[in-house]
């Protein structure tokens, strides 16, 4: 007699308790479903170990990081001037002191021709200074930076065009353009820093038209091309992420470059003459002859104050270069 065998029941799958099948737990080790990193996470850990990176490098530049904490001093005293000399340190009805007093308990760095106090005027002059040179500055380098990478992608006689106009630029004293913008314009300090930012951005777009070309030479280029990328996705998503380190370090050089020339402006008299300024303090001390007669706690703190910021941002400038590219071989 022959047995048949029997084939083996198939395992139920457990059920809740509605009775709808509930998927068997994975093995051990393995990432549950839905549960795993996303490309969100992964973007945002990349950006977190690259900033992470940046600064290991960074705070091995003892000049950079002299810069780093004289620009955090400044900026905390440009954010809290309302608070240390309040609003109406300008004002010339209500001065507490005399004119032209020399540094005392009172005054620590003295009195102007109308007895406000140059402490007090200094810190509220950097936050106009400070505000000036980074709007000018990005201004500046936002220019630059569409004009070079425009010109470097699309080449051919349109970029022998935008390259001629740049190189008039760059040949004309920037310092003369920005006068004469500021002459025929109203005195504001948005003239100032559209004096500024349209006249110092040629060099910004000379660079990065080189890096241009050269991040499109890549094969990775060639490819995007061949799946069907457009110019506007080739610009946005291949080589401005490839220039903005480029970018970045003009950007901390030029800062220290708008500050000086805001002052310039200022101290010629083209700048806006209700808002103070470090410019516009060197301006009144002229004025007040501080030079012929000796009153040189007038004419030190914003000559000096503008002598430490713009080295500060020089000096994280340089630090910044040199981490992004570390074959210049910038000392630390």
């Amino acid at each position: 007699m022959t047995l048949e065998k029997t084939p083996p029941t198939p395992p139920v799958p457990p059920s809740g308790a509605d009775g709808a099948a509930v998927a068997p737990d994975p093995p051990e080790g393995a990432a549950r479903p839905g549960t795993g990193p996303t490309a969100a996470s992964l973007a945002r850990a990349r950006r977190r170990r690259s900033v992470a990176r940046f600064w290991a490098a960074y705070r091995t530049h003892r000049t950079g990081l002299f810069g780093l904490v004289g620009l955090a001093s400044v900026a905390l005293l440009a954010l809290l001037a309302p608070l240390l000399v309040g609003g109406d340190v300008a004002s010339v009805t209500d001065a507490p002191g005399k004119a032209l007093e020399k540094p005392s308990g009172a005054f620590p760095l003295g009195t102007d021709q109308f007895g406000r106090s140059l402490l007090g005027l200094l810190i509220w002059g950097s936050r106009v200074s400070l505000t000036v040179g980074l709007l000018a500055a990005a201004l500046s380098v936002a220019i630059g930076t569409l004009v070079g990478i425009v010109a470097g992608h699309y080449g051919g006689w349109f970029a022998t065009v935008v390259m001629r106009i740049t190189d008039w630029f760059l040949v004309m004293p920037a310092l003369v353009l920005a006068i004469v913008l500021a002459t025929v314009m109203s005195r504001s300090i948005w003239t100032v820093i559209l004096a500024i930012g349209v006249t110092s951005w040629p060099t910004t777009a000379r660079l990065v038209r080189a890096q241009t070309i050269a991040v499109e030479s890549r094969p990775y280029i060639e490819r995007a091309r061949a799946l069907g990328g457009g110019h506007r996705h080739i610009m946005t998503r291949h080589v401005l992420p490839n220039v903005m380190p480029l970018v970045l370090a003009q950007t901390t050089l030029g800062i220290s470059s708008a500050i000086l020339t805001e002052a310039t402006l200022a101290f010629l008299g083209l700048g806006d003459p209700i808002v103070i300024s470090w410019g516009g303090m060197l301006q009144d001390a002229r004025e007040a002859g501080a030079v012929s007669s000796g009153h040189w706690w007038y004419l030190a703190p914003p000559g000096l104050a503008i002598a430490f910021v713009a080295l500060a941002f020089t000096l994280c400038g340089r630090a910044v270069e040199a981490v992004l590219n570390p074959k210049l071989g910038v000392s630390r």
